[in-house]
């Protein structure tokens, strides 16, 4: 669902009655009566989660004195968490642009000016040069009033436009590879996915380069060029040079930071897998993936240690979580995101398989709605499918506890009887707020989820 500009307006007096307000008195009392003149609004740089306080202007999707209609996408967004295309909820023109793309603003700050009428475009520009003079800070403050009555001054100035309130951000985006970026609409990004085209090999034709739809099917349908063999590059980073922060590793970076000051411990705990792997080969073809299967298991274990499943924000309290949301961490280009499977303990594994598919999808096409990573109560974090046997991972803020978990690999082992045998295992490793959650119940935890791992029939109930 796109974003919408929601679009107040400045009314600006007409220039009789500005000389009626030189003379004096009467003009105030006939104030109400001007006409409508000039309606310019303001843009600014929305919110797009819970956590941004800046914005970078990835590309602007129109050029100054373009016409917009209500619906048009206006301006990519990079938020921490995503790229997003905000589109404006009025008709009008796009008379100045304040922030150009490439650069940053903080969130409520003025970006760009939108004219009703082709005739107000040099009025709104002739405004920007005053948000041009201004510092980021005075524009991210609380947005100026319309000027309501014509007495305060002898010969007021046009008040300045209206702020714009920003409703639920739009998903989409531009792609990014070794610090490049290629700015795409939403369908020709899904389209470009579904043949097969590589985004970077295409010339938008769209506002700054855009790539439209009609540029990935053109690209789809040229003949492909014979592949000549090259050598392996190596990865188009520049060595030597300082790279600052994407706004979501910004992010990141804070997050990792905050969870600085939160008291952790780690409990680790082997768990044989040959039931858990058996079931997966019977019921992948039915499209359950293995991350699936950790959810729910995790889920369930849950559901009798509510305990690690709760959070402490304030330092003061912890809150007994009503839901069991999943998060499960991705890695993304440029960062990582964690997409939540949300009540993971009341779905069944067909319908959380579907679910997460879809989640994995958005996250990678930067289309996840904050509900979508920000609600999680309990984070997994897999790098089994890379080989990694064991590792630790952070705690997020605001969350009791992470589990990290390895790959399944041929162990030799003991049995009861005493003899040597070979059994799949796996390490799995909890972080956890010790706050809240103690070694005891991290224990009793980890042998429950044990249970139901090495016995996993209720998990495809």
């Amino acid at each position: 669902m796109a974003g919408l500009l929601h679009l107040n307006s400045t009314l600006l007096p007409s220039a009789s009655l500005l000389l009626r307000n030189r003379s004096g008195g009467q003009a105030v009392r006939r104030r109400r009566a001007c006409r409508v003149e000039a309606k310019i609004r303001e843009i600014f740089m929305p919110a797009l989660s819970s956590t941004m306080t800046e914005g970078k202007i990835v590309a602007w999707n129109a050029a100054e004195g373009d016409r917009l209609a209500k619906g048009d996408p206006v301006v990519v967004v990079e938020s921490d968490k995503a790229d997003m295309d905000v589109e404006t909820f009025y008709d009008g023109f796009l008379a100045a642009v304040l922030v150009p793309a490439g650069e940053s603003a903080p969130v409520g700050s003025a970006i760009a000016l939108l004219a009703e009428s082709e005739d107000e475009i040099p009025l709104a520009q002739s405004q920007a040069a005053s948000f041009s003079s201004s510092s980021s800070s005075s524009s991210s403050s609380s947005p100026p009033a319309p000027q309501e009555t014509a007495a305060q001054e002898a010969s007021p100035p046009p008040p300045p436009p209206a702020p714009v309130a920003v409703s639920a951000p739009a998903p989409p985006s531009p792609a990014a590879q070794g610090g490049a970026r290629v700015v795409a609409s939403p369908y020709a990004k899904k389209l470009a996915k579904e043949l097969s085209v590589d985004l970077f090999s295409i010339t938008g034709s769209g506002p700054a380069g855009r790539v439209v739809a009609k540029d990935v099917e053109a690209a789809a349908a040229a003949p492909a060029k014979k592949a000549v063999p090259v050598a392996a590059a190596r990865p188009d980073v520049p060595l030597g040079s300082t790279v600052p922060f994407t706004t979501m590793q910004g992010a990141v970076s804070k997050n990792m930071l905050e969870s600085l000051a939160v008291p952790t411990f780690r409990v680790g705990y082997t768990i044989t897998t040959g039931a858990l792997d058996d079931l997966y080969k019977k019921i992948k073809g039915k499209g359950v993936t293995m991350t699936a299967l950790l959810a729910k298991a995790t889920a369930m274990a849950l559901v009798q240690h509510p305990v690690v499943n709760s959070s402490c924000r304030d330092g003061q309290s912890f809150t007994y979580n009503s839901s069991i949301n999943i998060a499960v961490a991705v890695a993304i280009d440029g960062g990582l995101i964690t997409p939540v499977l949300q009540d993971a303990d009341k779905l069944d594994i067909y319908t959380l398989s579907r679910k997460w598919k879809e989640l994995v999808d958005k996250a990678r096409a930067k289309q996840l709605q904050p509900q979508e990573y920000n609600s999680g109560t309990f984070t997994l974090s897999n790098l089994g499918m890379f080989g990694v046997d064991r590792f630790d991972a952070i705690l997020p803020p605001g969350t009791g506890a992470i589990m990290a978990v390895g790959a399944s690999q041929p162990t030799v082992v003991g049995t009861k009887d005493g003899r040597i045998g070979i059994k799949n295992q796996m390490q799995v490793n909890v972080t956890a707020d010790h706050r809240v959650i103690y070694g005891s119940d991290l224990a009793a935890f980890l042998q429950t989820l044990s249970k139901i791992i090495e016995d996993p029939k209720d998990l495809t109930f």
